[in-house]
């Protein structure tokens, strides 16, 4: 009885628990290295830093500070929109192009400087979106 109880709680949290961020997705038929090479350049466009960069698996990050945020919190420093980008050939011939935006706030601790995922922000959406767009082949 009592791993029911447990099942059933563990089910109810998974289904409460809030989903940061959303990865979005579009499907061209441009092939993949030309898609990887419009993400790779609109992300400088969009003014986010490469940060992480797998040719070989057609993935790339960038970075974007927000320092225009404040909080009342003393530990608090500035937040981190981020964007992570896959492109992937399909079967089909088609290529996918996947964005997840994020939205991190960076707080100074004990330990250094560390970031907390929070819901992904209005600008980083509307980021995604125009990176999404621009590149859609």
């Amino acid at each position: 009885m009592d791993h029911r109880w447990f099942l059933a709680v563990a089910v109810v949290l998974a289904a409460c628990a809030r989903a940061y961020a959303t990865p979005t997705e579009i499907r061209t038929m441009a092939a993949p290295d030309t898609v990887f090479a419009c993400a790779r350049e609109q992300l400088g466009a969009l003014d986010y830093n490469q940060n992480s960069l797998d040719v070989e698996a057609l993935r790339v990050n960038g970075t974007k500070i927000d320092l225009k945020s404040r909080r009342s919190d003393t530990q608090f420093r500035r937040l981190l929109n981020k964007l992570e980008v896959e492109v992937s050939p399909g079967a089909d011939g088609q290529t996918s192009l996947t964005v997840v935006p994020r939205t991190f706030a960076e707080y100074t601790t004990q330990r250094g400087p560390t970031e907390v995922e929070e819901k992904s922000s209005q600008e980083v959406r509307s980021d995604a979106e125009q990176l999404l767009e621009r590149c859609k082949g």
